[in-house]
């Protein structure tokens, strides 16, 4: 299995290449030539464990890796991290099904992958005599940082250098990542927003001079976020073990075809469940939750992607995004694989901020539903499940929840659907308890973890306990202009 660039199909490599370069030469991003199908039956993966399932997943995309090295990497990613056996439990309430994603070490989704992606690297660049000390390289929305972080603390040979946006992450989610310890880890706020963290980031990888002066000092860049295949692949496993898991306990019968809602930001997290459905997984609708910063559904509406708009602050932050990365593989794949034609629009988008897709390609968003949810629809759905099914939720899961309401309102569609439930309440303790009961509003997020406690009966994970007193470790805070010197200061570069 060879990966290729969305910009330049000349552009090959194997899965252990594209996990180590993370982007493609010219801001590509790497797919496989095909998507495999799946080989076990589902009679046997409903009895599979995660760590099972997500060999016989991985494996098919990860060919260059041994059995052994896959094993391996599988095996020290998703161990007693999770706090649950099952590291991704379903939870029916209300009659809707949540996967929980959020059993990891820092309470979010991106551990599924970032728990894996650290020894997914280290095997990789022992595969390709690699010398040089990984960068780490990362911008986040809020959640990718920390989950990163987690993952690449303390790992030999490897440095992580993570930008946040300062103001545009919950008050848990900053302090779990200044807190981090680790001498090769460093935390930068900027003064800006996730799409502009995102862009200087991007620039840094596609800077030809910047590369050579790493070089020269003994350093290459990669990437944790979701456009590497080393996050999207892992992310793929738990769609697969979740139908699975609802053929085994019978909720659903094999075959029967499963919707699935998607809280969605940088689209990575749906698009591993369009690479699920086209391995043969049974998924019925991918519904695309957005929260008002809705650049994606006014895309699934009208075949515009348009980021000319205000950028808004709300109460889902890793959703707070207007340019979504993964996209481009999905606009690559319905440009019929046309790396030139994806090219022009990606350049479009650079250049004047939107880009309209053909109706040929239109035709092929057929498996998409897109919507989105406003702040008081998502906190009236905190509200409804914690009232009606004593199930709290977090605000990412809230807007999904919201969003599948009105989808099956709109199209009557009867079939079970499993949402993605991205990230424990506890991460936004303020907008969740608020929304239950208007007397928590403008309390601090620390200062009310123990009434969710009592209200949930959800213990306090570890992920919070350990960061209440903790002191801030990193204080760095920039302008954008200034990430590469920053970036150049820590590595020592002159």
């Amino acid at each position: 299995m060879l990966y290729k660039s969305t910009r330049n199909k000349e552009e090959k490599v194997t899965a252990s290449q594209a996990i180590l370069k993370g982007l493609a030469e010219n801001g590509g991003l790497f797919v496989p030539e095909e998507i495999p199908a799946l080989e076990v039956p589902m009679e046997e993966l409903a009895a599979m464990s995660y760590q099972e399932t997500a060999y016989q997943v991985m494996k098919l995309f990860l060919t260059d890796f041994t059995e052994e090295e896959l094993r391996g990497c599988i095996k020290r990613a998703y161990d007693e991290k999770f706090d649950t056996e099952e590291i991704a439990p379903i939870r029916k309430a209300k009659g809707a099904y949540f996967l929980e994603l959020f059993h990891g070490a820092t309470i979010a989704f991106k551990d599924m992958a970032l728990s894996i992606l650290p020894h997914l690297l280290i095997a990789s660049a022992k595969k390709n005599q690699v010398e040089n000390e990984i960068v780490i390289l990362t911008a986040t929305s809020g959640d990718t940082g920390k989950a990163a972080l987690a993952g690449f603390a303390g790992v030999a040979g490897t440095k992580i250098i993570v930008f946040y946006p300062k103001d545009g992450v919950s008050p848990i989610q900053e302090k779990q990542m200044v807190t981090q310890k680790g001498d090769n880890t460093f935390v930068v706020g900027i003064h800006g927003n996730f799409d502009q963290a995102q862009t200087g980031v991007k620039q840094m990888f596609s800077d030809k001079g910047l590369a050579e002066e790493m070089a020269a000092a003994g350093y290459q860049f990669s990437s944790a976020n979701s456009i590497n295949i080393g996050r999207l692949v892992p992310q793929i496993v738990y769609y697969v073990y979740a139908y699975a898991k609802m053929v085994a306990s019978g909720e659903i019968a094999s075959g029967e075809a499963l919707n699935v809602v998607v809280p969605t930001g940088n689209f990575g997290n749906i698009l591993a469940a369009f690479y699920a459905k086209n391995m043969g997984l049974p998924l019925g609708k991918l519904i695309c939750a957005s929260n008002e910063n809705k650049v994606l559904y006014d895309f699934f509406s009208t075949g515009t992607y348009d980021k000319n708009r205000e950028f808004l602050l709300t109460s889902s932050p890793s959703m707070d995004i207007l340019i979504s990365s993964n996209l481009e593989r999905l606009i690559y794949r319905i440009a019929g694989n046309d790396d030139q034609k994806n090219r022009e629009l990606m350049e479009a988008l650079q250049r004047e901020g939107k880009y309209g897709i053909t109706p040929e390609m239109r035709a092929q968003l057929s498996d998409f539903y897109g919507n989105y949810a406003t702040e008081e629809e998502a906190a009236a759905a905190i509200r409804e499940f914690y009232e009606k099914a004593g199930y709290v939720i977090d605000t990412h899961t809230a807007v999904a929840a919201a969003v599948y309401q009105k989808y099956q309102k709109e199209t009557g569609d009867a079939k079970k659907a499993v949402i993605a439930s991205t990230a424990s309440p506890y991460k936004f303790t303020r907008s969740v308890m608020a929304a239950i009961d208007g007397k928590y509003q403008g309390r601090p997020d620390f200062e009310l973890v123990d009434e969710l406690e009592a209200l949930s009966g959800v213990k306090v994970p570890r992920a919070i306990e350990e960061i209440r007193k903790a002191e801030a470790v990193h204080k760095t805070v920039c302008e954008v202009p200034k990430m590469q010197d920053v970036v150049k200061g820590f590595l020592g570069i002159a």
